[in-house]
């Protein structure tokens, strides 16, 4: 992931002169000859509950949104690039909201002049999720490091604590309970817990005053891959060390961090989601659950009590073998081991963590040249249309394996034209025209994103079944590519007429035609290009 701030673009996962072995996310494929896996069950699993759109999302900052001239406004046609999707994880900076220690501030910020207030409560009123994922070191934590160990993606703990107990922590808990306070949905909080900044930057400058319950925020994230393998020891925290940070994060360790300290001490109600793991490997959140176990004990249900309510990884399909091997470009999400990782990472919860639900919150495609994570150009097909219909179908995919939700990475570019993997996979360009990658998703969202993932009739080609109150709507394509085109024949049981959608570059809807079928069945071509065909 790309960690940027209004000034400076910090490569997390890659230095430019030392990763020349690829970078934290090259993933595994099932064969060398990409072929899908096609023993996976045809009706498992059935029925996610989960409508389409939550697999949507995209990852984005404050500037997104926010008017370049006039950071405390919205800009309104970034807000309407942002309704191509169904909602947003916010990258939150830890120090812009608590640029001097103790003293916090929102609407404005002193630290940029963002109007996090208005930020959320915009997404809140175009019906967008948020998930605030705050993340980075502060620079008067670091004050405390040595000045050759400061990194900004340090472990959120003041030089020399130990990292294995949750009251190294506590600053990080403290500012997770301040935004669970303002932006979750409690009313009662005690606001003599809120610390606020009531100071003014110059004359006319709007205060900052204490606020509670605005009910904007859905879910809070603890930092951000905090398996940080590529970096140094001070950036990278162990399984066991994460799990103590998570429980002060979560509920101020129980409680024994004291008043006005973790997420569910200012609202019981907000969803804490696990940092994204770099690595996902399964292994890492078992450690977490066992460290809960040993460490929090069971809830009255006999469940663990663990300290976080979502499970997260990051993922990215490329053509590298291993994890830590180099990768040259990216690969068709059906000819990786997407499916298959999002299998055992669903297994895992279901068999030692209560079932509770599993988020991929990085994904993606560049679309740069040279980048060992680009979409290549298929057939007439550009990168940026093939970044589209990947896209896509990784999003139908994580629907079809089970997945609660998928947020991708990420709506800006940085640099198009470098060579640096996740520098050019944004949804945007850089005059923030849509790709057709924004395009795709708007359409999508509109036609099929209250539908629920129901079943599949087929694998090659996908064949999906979505459902709602009572109406089907089927998605086709083929997993592969190389161009490859089908027939399928669609039996629609007593239709004499079918809709057949099929996503549009430059468009807001998707094109459609409607086509007779012959007693209830129609043949289709499918192509690597979804297709949504319903009967009308």
């Amino acid at each position: 992931m790309l960690k940027m701030s209004s000034s400076i673009i910090v490569f997390s996962c890659v230095a430019l002169t030392l990763f020349s072995n690829g970078c934290k996310r090259t993933i595994a494929t099932d064969s060398e000859t990409f072929a899908p896996d096609k023993t996976l069950s045809l009706t498992e699993p059935s029925g996610s509950g989960v409508a389409f759109k939550e697999y949507l999302g995209i990852n984005a900052f404050e500037w997104d949104l926010a008017s370049e001239s006039a950071h405390e406004q919205i800009d309104p046609s970034r807000l309407e690039t942002i309704k191509s999707f169904s909602g947003m994880r916010h990258y939150l900076d830890w120090e812009r909201i608590e640029p001097v220690e103790g003293a916090f501030s929102y609407s404005p910020a002193h630290n940029g002049g963002w109007d996090y207030d208005l930020i959320y409560q915009t997404m809140k009123n175009a019906g967008k999720y948020v998930l605030v994922d705050l993340k980075t070191c502060p620079s008067w934590l670091l004050n405390s490091y040595p000045a050759n160990l400061k990194d900004a993606e340090n472990v959120p703990a003041p030089y020399g604590l130990d990292r294995s107990k949750p009251l190294s922590y506590i600053k990080q808990a403290r500012a997770a309970f301040q935004l669970a306070a303002r932006y979750g949905t409690n009313k009662n909080v005690d606001t003599a817990l809120l610390l606020i900044d009531p100071s003014i930057r110059w004359t006319g400058d709007p205060r900052n005053t204490k606020k509670i319950g605005l009910g904007t925020v859905n879910y809070i994230e603890c930092d951000n891959e905090r398996d940080k393998w590529w970096k140094g020891e001070g950036t990278k925290q162990t399984a066991e060390e994460y799990a103590a940070n998570l429980s002060a994060f979560y509920d101020g360790d129980q409680g024994r961090l004291g008043k006005g300290v973790g997420v569910k001490n200012a609202d019981p109600n907000m969803i804490v989601v696990m940092g994204g793991l770099a690595d996902p490997n399964p292994e890492y959140v078992e450690k977490l659950i066992n460290w809960c176990s040993a460490n929090r004990g069971r809830k009255a249900n006999g469940q663990i009590d663990l300290c976080f309510d979502v499970i997260n990884y990051h993922l990215y399909a490329n053509d590298a073998t291993t994890v830590y091997a180099t990768a040259t470009r990216g690969i068709a999400p059906e000819l990786s081991n997407l499916r298959t990782v999002a299998d055992k990472f669903s297994s895992l919860s279901k068999s030692k963590a209560a079932n509770i639900p599993v988020w991929v919150t990085e994904t993606g495609y560049d679309v740069g040249e040279h980048t060992p994570q680009r979409a290549i150009a298929i057939g007439n097909k550009s990168s940026q249309v093939t970044q589209a219909d990947w896209n896509l179908r990784t999003a139908l995919l994580y629907a079809r394996s089970g997945i609660s939700k998928c947020i991708f990475y990420m709506l800006e570019n940085v640099d198009v034209n470098s060579w640096t993997q996740y520098t050019s996979s944004g949804f945007v360009n850089p005059d923030r025209s849509k790709r057709p990658s924004a395009d795709y998703f708007l359409q999508a969202n509109k036609l099929l994103g209250e539908y629920f993932y129901q079943s599949s009739l087929s694998n090659d080609p996908n064949v999906d079944v979505y459902a709602l109150n009572g109406k089907k709507m089927y998605v086709l394509s083929i997993p592969d590519q190389t161009a490859r085109t089908a027939t399928y024949e669609l039996n629609l049981g007593s239709a004499t007429q079918a809709v057949i959608y099929t996503p549009a570059t430059g468009q807001t809807e998707m094109s459609s035609r409607v086509v007779d079928t012959q007693n209830g069945k129609i043949q289709i071509t499918v192509t690597e290009t979804p297709v949504f065909v319903a009967a009308k």
